[in-house]
């Protein structure tokens, strides 16, 4: 909804319009719990090639949906604004697959509709059913299910992406011309941690659901850490994860997924308030984490104040090489 755009030029939401509109309208992403299956009119008619999209006055209706309009197609990875990196994983090859908008400009055989993309990177197992996709032109499938199985953590396949994309990243050389903004999703947040009494006498069957949680969350911990070895020094001014770390929290036994009301959503605004005024986290090189002296808003502002300025320096960098191609006159 960011970086998706109907004329190559303005994305259809803006940032504010956009979390307010998944807040207000969210409980429309889902079916009942008995079918299991994701609204997909619904994601066709945000990314379908229509006014009301594109005015961020998108709302649900027929099943159907309005699918790009006089064109008839909905929007695809080619109709983005930014380069995007998006997850899955797929069934059908047992192996990770990443949606990206590079790819999808070099062939047709890997540019998908964006609102399938959508499905299948959040299509979470025993919530919803897989997503069966195929590419615009027929050539590639995909059975795609919740990106999170295989990338929990996604800031090293981003990384990875800019360092060998040079069609759309030309001017990077090194992670030292790389600024990343990573946001966990609080998983300590929701469930809270485990304690020796409670698990001594668990079964296999008792472990079956947190095991899935502990591997998520520690792959996603262990690619924080390796991220902020690459960085090494330039850790501090080059990368920024922000990760709730449930200290002040108490275990509040949501499940957004099955029952996105809106007391739900409201609750959970409610703890994204109380986590931007947590301490933020920091992974320290071969030394754990520690907590800083900045919250997790400050370190958020702080973050965008830098981009501001690197947005700057950039242009003016450019400006003295287009004076230089100037005529230079002659001594008189």
């Amino acid at each position: 909804m960011l970086f998706a755009a109907n004329d190559q030029n303005r994305p259809i939401f803006h940032a504010d319009d956009t979390w307010k509109f998944l807040a207000a309208e969210g409980k429309k992403f889902y079916r009942s719990a008995k079918t299991r299956k994701p609204k997909g009119g619904f994601f066709k008619r945000v990314f379908g090639k229509t006014g009301a999209a594109a005015s961020g006055s998108a709302t649900a209706g027929d099943e159907g949906g309005v699918q790009g309009g006089k064109t008839g197609r909905s929007l695809t990875l080619k109709n983005t604004l930014k380069p995007v990196l998006i997850p899955c994983y797929d069934l059908s090859s047992t192996a990770p697959f990443l949606f990206s908008r590079a790819d999808a400009l070099e062939t047709d055989s890997y540019d998908f509709n964006l609102w399938e993309v959508c499905l299948a990177t959040s299509a979470e197992p025993g919530v919803f059913d897989p997503v069966c996709m195929k590419s615009v032109d027929g050539l590639t499938r995909c059975v795609g299910v919740d990106g999170g199985l295989a990338m929990n953590n996604p800031t090293a396949a981003a990384i990875t992406h800019v360092l060998h994309n040079k069609q759309e990243f030309p001017f990077v050389r090194g992670v030292e011309d790389i600024m990343v903004l990573s946001l966990g999703a609080g998983g300590q947040l929701l469930e809270g941690s485990f304690d020796y009494d409670q698990v001594k006498k668990w079964k296999a069957q008792d472990w079956a659901r947190p095991l899935a949680r502990i591997s998520g969350e520690g792959s996603a911990e262990l690619v924080d850490h390796a991220v902020a070895m690459a960085f090494g020094h330039s850790r501090s001014s080059n990368y920024v994860r922000i990760q709730a770390n449930g200290s002040s929290f108490v275990r509040c036994g949501l499940n957004v997924d099955s029952d996105p009301s809106p007391s739900n959503i409201k609750t959970l605004m409610g703890i994204a308030d109380e986590m931007l005024k947590q301490k933020n986290v920091e992974s320290v090189l071969l030394s754990g984490k520690r907590i800083g002296e900045q919250s997790n808003f400050e370190k958020l502002d702080w973050f965008a104040e830098q981009l501001v300025l690197e947005h700057q320096r950039r242009s003016c960098r450019i400006a003295p090489t287009v004076a230089f191609k100037q005529p230079i006159p002659k001594p008189s």
